[in-house]
């Protein structure tokens, strides 16, 4: 009786490996643009809108069910506080970020005289640039 020797396969099979890189390559596209989003709001709609916002603390305020208001860049990490203690922590992250710039994000259904508050506490906090972030408008101009 003659014995059957086996030989090793020493290549790598390719094509297992192919497929696993393109499903987590169509994961982190789906995926990215949702993690980069941020908190959803309904910004308040003008006919200029600032197309390149630069690197900076990005103040969101909701109006949902409550007041709240997030501190941080707009993504994932961002700090959450209410009315009360925002200027405390505004102050902390201030003095954690190298950049001095502040970009105030809030819901169109925040009130006006809320949002004059939050203003004069981050001019109070020694932020020399400002912005407010708005959503162009969807249709003709008629408001």
């Amino acid at each position: 009786m003659k014995r059957r020797s086996y030989r090793t396969i020493s290549e790598i099979n390719v094509t297992n490996l192919v497929d696993v890189v393109l499903v987590l390559l169509i994961v982190f596209m789906i995926s990215a643009p949702l993690l980069q989003s941020g908190i959803e709001i309904e910004l308040p709609q003008t006919t200029y809108v600032e197309e390149e916002s630069g690197q900076g603390i990005v103040v969101t305020v909701m109006a949902k069910d409550s007041l709240g208001i997030f501190i941080g860049t707009g993504m994932a990490d961002d700090i959450y506080t209410g009315p009360v203690r925002f200027e405390e922590m505004l102050k902390d992250y201030l003095n954690k970020q190298q950049n001095k710039s502040v970009y105030l994000r809030a819901d169109k259904n925040v009130r006006w005289e809320f949002m004059i508050d939050i203003i004069a506490k981050i001019k109070r906090q020694g932020v020399s640039e400002l912005g407010l972030v708005t959503a162009p408008y969807e249709g003709p101009f008629n408001k």
